[in-house]
């Protein structure tokens, strides 16, 4: 399985992923019901969830149902329990929208929900995240997830992220994080997919950040907020939710 999913992660362009992969990982996931893990989600546990990753596997990474990985596990919860998303009104522009959440977000009657991607089939609009189609302060929320890796000019998009946003608005952007590197790795000159795989962790990125992250957000204006929430949930959730325990919540504030 493990041999599996990396080969088809690794060479399958992620937008006809996410037209067939739910239809198989459902059908699988009666297979894999339990009470080790829990999807907060769904709210479907499950003796142990699939493996996941292109080139480094990762155990129980992948929740079957929701198509969740341990990223969406951090930020529904960080999102419920920490945030007024699920309770306040909000016009809320997500881009490269994630299967786990689209469904449930669009059901949240308070969400003036938006979504946006180069060529996604779930997304309502279709864009270049350099140049985002909608005015200055539109949106309270925006969130982008493993978006900026894959950007040419990753302080650009920063940039539109920050003007789009209303003042006193918030977001949240993940990204994949080295943190035994103290520097972001980048070189417009690599261009071969093998190299940019060994380099940055996968074929399609253009970038491995570092601990330096947060200060690139800053630049773009952004007041940053490093919060470690696999840390302050302690080992027993973040074992229940097979979170990464050493994944940081990048809180984003106009």
């Amino acid at each position: 399985m493990n041999r599996i999913i990396s080969f088809v992660t690794r060479f399958v362009p992620r937008h006809i992923l996410q037209r067939v992969a739910h239809l198989f990982l459902q059908a699988a996931s009666l297979f894999y019901r339990g009470d080790k893990i829990e999807d907060p989600i769904t709210g479907i546990t499950y003796r142990k969830i699939l493996p996941y990753g292109r080139t480094r596997s990762r155990e129980n990474a992948l929740a079957p149902d929701s198509m969740s990985l341990e990223r969406h596990r951090l930020l529904w919860l960080f999102l419920r329990e920490e945030t007024d998303f699920f309770t306040a009104q909000h016009r809320f522009l997500h881009l490269a929208p994630e299967y786990c959440f689209i469904r449930r977000f669009r059901a949240e009657k308070k969400l003036d929900y938006v979504t946006g991607d180069l060529i996604s089939p779930w997304a309502d609009h279709h864009f270049d995240a350099h140049n985002i189609p909608f005015e200055d302060n539109s949106f309270d929320v925006v969130m982008a997830n493993h978006l900026l890796e894959h950007v040419d000019d990753d302080r650009q998009v920063m940039r539109e992220f920050y003007r789009v946003m209303k003042p006193g608005g918030w977001g949240i952007f993940q990204v994949p994080i080295d943190y035994s590197n103290a520097r972001t790795a980048e070189d417009p000159k690599v261009t071969d997919p093998a190299e940019r795989e060994r380099l940055y962790w996968q074929r399609d990125h253009v970038r491995l950040y570092g601990r330096d992250y947060a200060d690139r957000l800053r630049e773009a204006g952004f007041e940053v907020e490093e919060i470690p929430y696999p840390k302050q949930l302690g080992e027993e959730k973040a074992r229940r939710y097979a979170l990464m325990e050493e994944e940081c919540v990048y809180l984003c504030r106009k």
